[in-house]
Formats: structure tokens, sequence, C-alpha cells
């Protein structure tokens, strides 16, 4: 158990005690302490927070919730000291055999201190969502990065996830992507091309199409317009022929995304694809429901839910358009469609979209449009979870130098080339096979760390040389320490030394780490919470960083005591398998050696 959940229920007991029971369900506001302003391991804000509100001195609440405390035997068996600083902050120390005696614990069982969560859930959760026909660009990284990580948290914590890919497989433009390929043919190297530059396959039909667009007299230069467009009122309808032909177009588009899938190492498979076309055969009923109820109505020839929470410059309610004027249906129809879905037939409790942050207006639209026509159960919650943009080091959107989307191909492969030149570097003695599978392990950690370093919601920076360096907040430097734990491991093994059953605590550096472990299952119980992977690579780095100090003030295969060496060859056990596991759930993997 970490520090502060420890504390917890005797600071509210204490609290009760000194303030009366109608205040024991106050926040005791516990929080690490400021090492730089104190030794104490916990700072307890409570008797600042109350003291007004119970009408008292905060000195004097603190003097009494102290006293309280102090009474409490079970309490004061964790706790080594506690002191009133300031105006009234209490300052507390752990007892080292207790954070001792807790390391120990999470040692020997295996969990690392994370448990299930008390209440386990049900967790549809969508997230990459490419296009068919289309290459992956940089701007799916965060959302497929993010996403995943949020997947193996919450499975980690005992929840239900249903991965929901929801790519872009439906409407307007298959109508040409399917003449091009029955024009090429199925088997042809244009064909291919959906697998190795999607891009040429699509730009090479979009051209087709707008060539018979802008021809004099109208079909002068072929009527693949026409055809286009009568493919797709046929595939809308059902028509076995083009379904056939749409079905292997969708073949050759999924060999592509495993490609990118299989590089960055995200656990989506051909199983959790739930694209547009799942819920094509919904959309005509869920519109007559709608407007038989009066949710929608017919405005300017589109079917149009109006909102008045929803307004424009003009304070008018802003539109949300679900079947257009020509008869089509768009991404508000087919999500009405999905939240439904993921509400009843999924059961989903918190229904999790790990989208871009501009699609927030579109979401909150469409949710309250569901929730009004009774589409989502009360139980579920519906979650955008924002994904900021990925910028240059000019501060502009990530673009090449021809102003085009950055391919997420070519990005993860420039990183793992890059990863190549500093594994050369720092390990020259590696065989060709070794250097490049740590190059690909090295490369595509540091972009996936970069991208969870930082708030899912904000935006960041792309610069491969800071990512990829091996000091400092980066993916690497993690890899590094737990590569590094594990050459101390194996040495310490060929030199016949055991880890310890036992974790016992002399220096403040071991004590240090000790309790920056406990704090992991809390990191990773908090995650699933927020759905904010940042703080758990936040507390990853913190620890490296204690375990640096560690090693640096501690020897570890030097230490004069035999008891001593395996007491702190079982806290680099500890430290080993805690960044493994955390960097497994952002999805990242750890070199045996760097």
């Amino acid at each position: 158990m970490d520090a502060i959940s420890a504390l917890t229920g005797h600071l509210s007991n204490a609290i009760a005690s000194a303030l009366g029971d109608e205040w024991r369900d106050a926040d005791p506001v516990i929080r690490p302490a400021n090492k730089k302003q104190t030794s104490a391991d916990v700072q307890v804000n409570a008797a600042m927070a109350l003291a007004k509100k119970v009408g008292k001195n905060p000195r004097e609440v603190a003097s009494a919730i102290v006293e309280a405390l102090r009474a409490d035997d079970e309490a004061m068996a964790l706790i080594s000291g506690v002191e009133i600083a300031g105006p009234g902050f209490l300052n507390i120390t752990l007892s080292t055999d207790w954070v001792a005696a807790q390391a120990s614990t999470i040692l020997a069982d295996g969990s690392l201190g994370v448990a299930p969560a008390a209440k386990t859930e049900i967790i549809p959760i969508d997230y990459s969502s490419p296009n068919v026909a289309k290459e992956m660009h940089v701007g799916h990284l965060r959302t497929t990065v993010v996403g995943d990580s949020l997947a193996r948290v919450l499975e980690r914590l005992g929840h239900t996830v249903i991965r929901q890919n929801h790519v872009g497989d439906w409407g307007t433009p298959f109508g040409m992507l399917i003449e091009h390929l029955l024009e090429v043919g199925e088997d042809s190297p244009e064909a291919a091309l959906l697998e190795s530059d999607p891009n040429a396959f699509y730009q090479a039909a979009r051209t087709k199409f707008d060539t018979a667009e802008k021809a004099e007299p109208a079909g002068s230069k072929g009527d693949f317009n026409t055809r286009a467009r009568k493919r797709v009122t046929l595939l809308q309808g059902g028509d076995p022929e083009t379904l056939a032909h749409w079905n292997k177009l969708m073949e050759r588009s999924k060999a592509y995304f495993n490609k990118v899938y299989g590089l960055l190492g995200v656990t989506l498979t051909d199983a959790d694809l739930a694209g547009e076309s799942t819920y094509n055969d919904e959309l005509a009923g869920i519109c007559d429901d709608l407007e038989s109820r009066g949710i929608a109505v017919v405005s300017d020839g589109a079917l149009c839910i109006f909102q008045d929470e929803f307004t424009g410059r003009d304070d008018a309610p802003v539109p949300l358009i679900i079947r257009k004027s020509d008869g089509g249906y768009g991404y508000a129809t087919t999500d009405l469609a999905t939240v439904r879905h993921r509400s009843f037939d999924l059961q989903g409790d918190r229904m999790v979209y790990v989208v871009g942050a501009p699609q927030n207006l579109h979401f909150r639209m469409t949710w309250a449009a569901a929730d009004k026509a009774g589409y989502i159960r009360p139980e579920s919650t519906p979650i955008h979870v924002q994904i900021g943009s990925v910028l240059g080091k000019d501060g502009k959107m990530f673009k090449t130098r021809s102003g085009d989307s950055v391919l997420l191909m070519d990005l993860l492969g420039e990183a793992v080339d890059r990863a190549a030149g500093v594994v050369s570097e720092s390990k020259a003695d590696m065989s060709d096979e070794e250097r490049a599978v740590v190059a690909r392990q090295v490369g595509i950690g540091a972009v996936k760390y970069a991208d969870l370093s930082v708030s899912h919601d904000s935006e960041y920076i792309f610069d491969f040389d800071r990512m990829l360096a091996l000091t400092g907040n980066t993916g690497p430097y993690l890899q590094y320490a737990a590569t590094r734990i594990r050459s101390i491991l194996a040495r310490a093994a060929e030199a016949g030394y055991s880890p310890a059953a036992e974790i016992t605590l002399g220096e403040d550096a071991e004590r240090a780490l000790a309790l920056k472990l406990l704090d992991y299952g809390a990191v990773v119980a908090a995650v699933g919470e927020s759905l904010e992977p940042h703080r758990l690579a936040g507390y990853l780095f913190e620890l490296a960083t204690t375990f640096t100090a560690f090693y640096e003030k501690c020897p570890v295969l030097k230490a004069d005591d035999d008891d001593v060496r395996a007491s702190r060859l079982a806290l680099c056990e500890l430290t080993l398998g805690v960044l493994v596991d955390g960097l497994s759930l952002l999805g990242i993997e750890t070199p045996e050696k760097m």
C-alpha cells in the first residue's frame, strides 16, 4: 500500500475525533511533502482547509488532529513522526520498518502493488480510426498510442476493455475506389499499392474522378464519375457484387493497417475493426425515429437536430445534420448509432473516445442529442479523451517540407534508423540481428514515450534528437535504466548472489527508492480513473532518477555486508519489475541490452 492510501483512513478517523463525526468524510488533503522544505514524507493540509468551516484557528485544528492521531495505535505503527509546521500543515514521516515491510510484500506477491479496481467496468474504447485506402499520418500517431496505453492500463486494473477501431470504410469515396480497383485489376501492381502506398492508389482514383467531372461535354473523357456514383448507390443498397469488391478493398487496407500496428507494437487486431459500415443498416431507422418524435426537423432540405445549449455567433442553435439534403448520411448519424450500440449492445459503462480535440463540439452535440433520444443508458458515460496536435520544431503543425502531412510509416522508419545509429555508438559489440531488434525497440519506444509523457490534450513538439537522448525525460533513458538493472542482477547471479526475500532499509537512498516503489499501484489506479497516461510516464521517470541516486550512493554488488547486498538486490529486482511493467502499460518494450 502506498503512503497516502495507508494514511487516509487514519486521518479521516482523527479528523472525526477532533472535530466531530460529521467531518469524517472531509478530504484530508494529503500530498507528498516538498523535500526542499522538510525531511518528512507526507504533508497533510486538512487543518488549513477545515479551520474556517469549523470556526477555529488552523494550528488549533492541527493540534487536535495530531492528538487524535497519536491515540490511534495502528496509525502510530506506520508513523515515526508528526509535526505541525507553518500556519497549520502536518508533516508526517513514515516508519522505515513499515516502508520496508510494504516493499517486501509487493515483491513477494508479484502484484507490484497494482490491485484490481474496486468496481470493474465494461469499457468500449475507440482509438486509431484510420481511413481505408489512405495512409496513416502523424495525426493518427497520438490517437493510436494514447488509446492503446489506456486499453492496457484498464485491462491491468481488471476492467473488460472492448477495443473499437472506428475506421472510415464507407461513403462516397468508395464508389470511385471500387471502380478504380476494377479498372486496374484486383491482382495488378496498382492494386498492391493499397498495402504499400495507399495514398497513391487513392490519388489515382481521385484524379480519374475529378478529370471526368471537369470533362466537356460531360462524359467526353469517359464515364468514370457516373459509374463511381452508381457504385456508391449499389454499395449502400447492399448489392452482393459491389460488396464483394468492397471486401477485397478492405482486405488490402487491413494488411496495410497491420503493418503499421505491427511496427508500432499496438494491440489492435482485425477483430477490433468497427468502422462506419457497421452501422449502415441502422441510419435510415434512426432518422425516421428522431423525426417522428420531433427531436429532428427538416431545415433547408436537411434533417437536423437543434439544441438550445449549442448556439452560434448569432445565438441561434447550431444544427446537427443527421441526413443531408441529398439524402446522404454524415458523421453525426453514424456516431448516434455508434454510441447507442456501445451503450446498449456492448453494455458500456465508460465509453471512451480517443479522438482529436477539434471533434469535441461534435461529440458534445451528438451525445446530448443521443441522451435526449434515449440512446444512452443512464449507467453509460461517453468520455472524449481529447488529443492535441503534433508540432514541428518551428511550433507549427508537423508537416513535410512540401507542406504535406507526415506519413506515419515514414516517421516510424526514420525513428528506427536514427535509433540504430545511437545503438551502434553505445553498443558496438552487438550482432546485426541484435542491433535491428534493439533499434526498433528504442526508436518506437522513443516516439511513444515522447507522446505519452505529455498531457494528451496538449500539443507537443516532435524532435528526434531530444526523443532519442539517453539522458533526460525520454524513453531511451527509462529503457537504459531497466537494462542496467538487468545487467546488475545478471552479474550478481554469476557471482552467486541472490536477492533477499525481505527488504531492509538502512540508507536514505534505499528508503527513498522503496517509498517511490510503493506509489506504483496508486499511479496505475489514478491513470485508470483520469485516463491520463502521462501520469504513469512521469512516475516512471521519477522512479528511474530515484534508482540512479540509489545506485550512486549505495553499492550493490560491492556492498560490504551480505545481508545488505541481498536487500539491495531485492530493491533492484522490484525496481526492474515496476519499470518493465509500467513501460509495457505504455506499450513500450524494454531491451535486454542497450
